[in-house]
């Protein structure tokens, strides 16, 4: 490891459970698609066909890194679509040309999810992201952060395996029969989860956006259905595994690309919420800055260089950002970091 990735281990997780020493800026590299590989945990090709694909985005990560001195830690990225854990209760992956696969629902009443069972561990999704983990291990060394596959909430697996329509309309006749689904969506959860993290020991529990905390810090997870749902409902069906979740894995940090405002007040219900990366619709980044400052940190991916400096104006004393910036050419990424570096500096 070297002396510039020890201090930025150490400015990130001060940026989330310490002192607060700057918002933290990260460059993201130009990366490798897979090209005619597509995903590998779906594919029936071996995967150590898709090895070269990691290395290649992970050496990718080094060199912008170490080109801009940015507050990245270098990871390996074995991001999927979001249906991997779906697949696993036996839906299957629908696979479009120019988009990621979408798992298409495998039960539509009660009966039917409750006949489902608890996959196993050795589900071929899940199956596929352990070797290909294990094979990065083996290339690069122990001391190499390796990141999960997409995670999503339990209640967000849920309205995958559910046909949705049917699942919102059993959440009024039969409600008993969603939290089941849930439970159990949950219980796999967090036991591929503690297993990943038992196999290899340096992850990173990050999936989206692309940054870096230690696993001790909590998972990360998608909760994208919180748009659609009531806060009441979201109190009831979804706020439950997400505290126990966070509880269990000594944090939380969450994507949400809903319109979701409404859910803020269940948000900061969850305890040690450390990270929140939302996607804002109207009216914009000032309601979660104002619910948000001095307990979570906004988690701000892909937005343009003038879109930062107007949620700098805007932020307040206690407000923490952690800026992931779009993907430029080497040099352009340079001047950019460089530019915001003199905007929001990083103290030692």
């Amino acid at each position: 490891m070297t002396e510039r990735e020890r201090r930025n281990r150490k400015f990130l997780t001060d940026l989330f459970s310490g002192p607060f020493r700057g918002h933290a800026i990260i460059m993201d590299p130009q990366g490798v698609p897979p090209g005619k590989l597509g995903d590998f945990a779906i594919s029936d090709s071996p995967v150590k066909n898709w090895l070269p694909w990691a290395i290649q985005n992970y050496e990718a990560k080094v060199k912008w890194h170490e080109a801009t001195d940015d507050d990245s830690v270098p990871y390996v990225n074995l991001n999927t679509s979001t249906g991997v854990f779906a697949a696993a209760f036996g839906c299957k992956l629908h696979v479009y040309p120019d988009s990621p696969a979408c798992a298409l629902p495998c039960v539509t009443t009660a009966a039917q999810a409750d006949h489902l069972a608890e996959p196993a561990l050795d589900s071929p999704t899940l199956a596929r992201v352990f070797e290909l983990a294990q094979l990065v291990r083996e290339q690069l060394g122990p001391e190499v952060p390796i990141s999960v596959p997409d995670i999503q909430s339990p209640f967000d697996i849920a309205a995958l395996v559910w046909r949705k329509q049917d699942l919102y309309t059993a959440i009024y006749d039969n409600p008993d029969a969603v939290r089941r689904l849930v439970g159990k969506c949950h219980r796999l959860l967090e036991r591929f989860l503690t297993e990943f993290r038992r196999r290899f020991p340096e992850c990173n529990f990050c999936h989206c956006p692309n940054a870096w905390a230690p696993p001790e810090l909590g998972c990360w997870l998608s909760e994208d259905e919180a748009g659609c749902m009531s806060v009441g409902m979201f109190e009831e069906f979804c706020l439950p595994p997400l505290v126990d979740l966070s509880q269990t894995f000594g944090g939380l940090f969450m994507h949400c690309c809903a319109a979701a405002d409404h859910q803020y007040g269940n948000f900061k219900k969850i305890p040690n919420l450390r990270g929140l990366n939302r996607v804002f619709q109207a009216p914009g980044p000032r309601p979660a800055i104002e619910a948000f400052s001095g307990q979570t940190v906004l988690i701000v991916a892909w937005n343009g260089e003038e879109s930062i400096y107007q949620y700098l104006d805007m932020a307040l004393p206690d407000t923490r950002f952690l800026f992931n910036m779009p993907a430029q050419p080497i040099e352009e990424a340079k001047r950019t970091y460089e530019r915001l570096r003199k905007r929001c500096p990083r103290s030692s």
